[in-house]
């Protein structure tokens, strides 16, 4: 028994000093996400008045709604649609946008200047896609 506890020592042990020893001898620290955090999400002044364009860069044609409220409208293909003058404080506004013949897509976005937002639909390979961007109150955009 007393040869059986040295053995998984030294196991123990040589597993310890091989796995601690690395290509790389400077230590990991954690950082802020200011070293290596990506892109800064978008965001827009709450309450400022913001225009919106669409484009499908998609070979088909696509259904777009803002919010639950509206009615959906068809976007053509290289078909740009604007929506003037949208102000960040209504309650959190959705624009969707869909496929009806249910492939994926992807929604790109861009801040042109500090009052216009660019969302770009191109094709998506991979399920389930994104489905709608998500503008709240508090200025800030996401895709959904």
């Amino acid at each position: 028994m007393l040869k059986v506890s040295k053995i998984v020592s030294a196991a123990i042990i040589a597993t310890t000093l091989v796995l601690g020893i690395s290509n790389d001898p400077s230590p990991t620290l954690a950082q802020t996400c200011a070293s290596k955090c990506g892109r800064r999400p978008l965001q827009f002044v709450p309450g400022q008045l913001v225009r919106i364009e669409v484009v499908n860069r998609t070979p088909r044609v696509l259904a777009l709604q803002k919010s639950e409220t509206s009615n959906s409208i068809a976007i053509q293909p290289k078909q740009t649609i604007i929506f003037q003058q949208v102000r960040l404080t209504e309650p959190n506004i959705s624009l969707l946008f869909w496929d009806d013949t249910g492939r994926s897509l992807s929604a790109s976005l861009q801040k042109i200047n500090a009052a216009t937002l660019r969302v770009e639909l191109k094709p998506n390979w991979r399920q389930p896609g994104d489905r709608s961007v998500y503008m709240r109150d508090d200025g800030m955009i996401n895709v959904l």
